[in-house]
């Protein structure tokens, strides 16, 4: 047993424990062995297996493997007539047997992984109450502060069982705004399935938890069917309150587990985040994931073109909870690079609805504030005759930007007028339009490339296929947070590290950033997302040696890259025993 791993059994997980030899031990029998997803293999239980756990009568005769299964599963995915019914048939696969579920999911993972995730979750998560099958994780409600612990508890799991807890109040649910208790636990299944089909995270060993604060939403509140609190969103010393016993309960509970917080809303996300950072291993993937995924790609944009990223000149449109944790890695590489914190800040332009910020607007969110431009600085600017603001036109023709990054969900916001102008002034514009899904995005990478005369260095949020200029493909590079958070989870994991430093995501982000092969003109600026396994088995390595360097890890590392393999999970069945 590798340095770091923990000593087995680990104890009961779900209606089963885990032998020494890897095989399960259950006081299930019959339907019960067949009713936990965990344990279920249907066809593949062998003779033995089913004689001992009571399956006699209960399966067809043929005995399969795990192959032949996966091969029949993926003709029944192919005959869904879209891709939401197509997620429909993968959650029902998965909540009847989790490793053909992943086996399925890893075979054809970039095929999959937008029907599983982003961007067709988005609709499945607008049905949820409406296609309700069955309970995903654990709910907790506003109303019943007092109940968090007791819900925990009956999961029946010890102190050691938990490594992950994905969280999610859902008020900002992709590109889809508030969505409830639907949104929170299909956000959370949905990213703790990434997790494991990425870095192999230990589906048995997390937790996906649905934040029930109530909604905004007047189409859920009047849907007879929804299955959430039915009343607007609590906020302010309450909603705190409820927050602070869900970190309190699962820090008592389960005090080796890494707190994933996922979609909520930008007046809480920052906030929670920096309450608990010094406390616990927690992360916030919309504003560090986005942000080290961005600066990854942004790496790679440096080596291309040279000029280091203390030169950069960085404008932001969509100055929100995203877009500020991008300007904050960033705003970190470049003081890392050589500048003065306050100086790398300067170098950075946020612009927002109502225009630049500029420290005389009223409103403004604090973490927005650093980046908001003195009015003097901009006194003789022209300002849009409507909105009264400065408009991105005209901060782009003043400052002639070598970075555009697009957070705003604003349709066609990246003119060809921008980027031309962009162009005139810059070499290799770096144009980086995260927003998703593609009807949000800012603009299409073959415009960018064209408009640039393929000068452009272009990552987007969305999967985009190559773009040929002048004879020259272009291969677009998907800024897709899986690349990256799932290996840095996986080494927070590996490591036991006590929190999560902006050293380990640096790590994680230049670990991304170094997997790309730039050596040919018109190279994508990340890894492909079918690289993902390898991907976030290097991005773990990184992160727990950084963990270590940094005197945040819990366990020793004599052989980290070894650790981290022998702590991924692979969907393969397992004997099970009866006890």
């Amino acid at each position: 047993m590798s340095p770091g791993r923990r000593a087995q059994p680990k104890g009961t997980r779900r209606g089963f424990a885990e032998n020494p030899d890897g095989s399960y031990a259950t006081t299930g029998r019959g339907l019960e062995v067949l009713d936990n997803p965990l344990l279920n293999k249907g066809t593949a239980f062998t003779p033995a297996e089913r004689e001992e756990l009571g399956l006699h009568g209960l399966l067809p005769a043929a005995v399969e493997t795990l192959e032949r299964q996966a091969r029949r599963a993926y003709a029944q995915y192919l005959a869904q007539p879209d891709d939401l019914r197509k997620n429909i048939y993968l959650t029902a696969l998965q909540d009847r047997n989790e490793v053909l579920f992943y086996r399925l999911l890893g075979d054809h993972l970039p095929e999959m992984l937008p029907i599983v995730y982003d961007p067709t979750i988005a609709r499945a998560i607008e049905g949820y109450s409406h296609e309700y099958r069955r309970p995903q994780g654990v709910y907790l409600s506003v109303d019943d502060a007092a109940g968090i612990e007791r819900a925990f508890a009956n999961l029946g799991l010890g102190p050691d069982d938990v490594d992950l807890i994905v969280a999610s109040d859902a008020e900002e649910i992709l590109g889809i705004g508030d969505w409830g208790v639907g949104g929170g636990a299909g956000i959370a299944v949905g990213k703790l399935a990434v997790y494991t089909a990425a870095a192999g995270v230990d589906p048995a060993r997390v937790l996906a938890v649905a934040a029930d604060v109530g909604t905004d939403n007047e189409r859920l509140l009047n849907d007879p069917l929804y299955v959430g609190n039915r009343h607007s969103r609590v906020r302010g010393r309450r909603y705190d309150d409820f927050v602070d016993a869900y970190v309190s309960a699962v820090s008592a509970l389960f005090p080796g587990a890494m707190l994933h917080w996922e979609d909520f809303g930008p007046s809480n996300a920052r906030r929670i985040l920096e309450r608990y950072t010094g406390r616990l291993p927690t992360f916030n993937d919309d504003m560090q994931g986005t942000g080290a995924i961005v600066l990854a790609a942004m790496l790679g944009a440096v080596r291309v073109s040279g000029t280091p990223m203390r030169d950069q000149r960085i404008v932001v449109f969509g100055a929100g909870t995203a877009g500020i944790g991008i300007a904050d890695q960033l705003r970190d590489a470049m003081a890392r690079d050589g500048l003065e914190v306050r100086e790398a800040t300067r170098r950075i332009w946020a612009v927002d609805r109502q225009g630049l910020l500029t420290d005389d607007m009223s409103g403004l969110r604090d973490f927005q504030l650093p980046y908001a431009r003195p009015a003097s600085e901009v006194a003789g600017w022209s300002r849009d005759a409507r909105e009264n603001g400065i408009g991105l036109g005209e901060v782009v023709g003043r400052i002639r930007p070598t970075m555009l990054l697009g957070t705003s969900t604003a349709h066609g916001a990246f003119t060809e007028q921008i980027v031309r102008a962009m162009a005139a002034a810059v070499e290799r514009p770096v144009i980086f339009p995260i927003s998703n899904p593609t009807s949000r995005i800012e603009a299409m990478p073959e415009d960018l490339i064209g408009w640039s005369e393929g000068r452009a260095l272009v990552a987007t949020g969305v999967p985009a296929g190559p773009v040929t200029c002048d004879g020259l493909t272009h291969t677009i590079g998907q800024a897709n947070n899986a690349l990256l958070y799932p290996g840095l989870g996986l080494g927070v994991i590996v490591s036991r590290a006590r929190r999560v430093s902006g050293g380990m995501l640096q790590a994680a982000a230049e670990a991304v950033g170094a997997m790309a092969d730039l050596s040919a003109p018109g190279a994508s600026l990340l890894p492909p997302v079918g690289d993902l396994r390898e991907v976030s088995a290097t991005v773990a390595v990184a992160v727990a040696r950084q963990a270590a360097a940094e005197g945040l890890a819990r366990v020793d590392l004599p052989d980290p890259v070894q650790q981290v393999q022998d702590a991924m999970w692979q969907p393969r069945y397992r004997p099970v025993r009866g006890v």
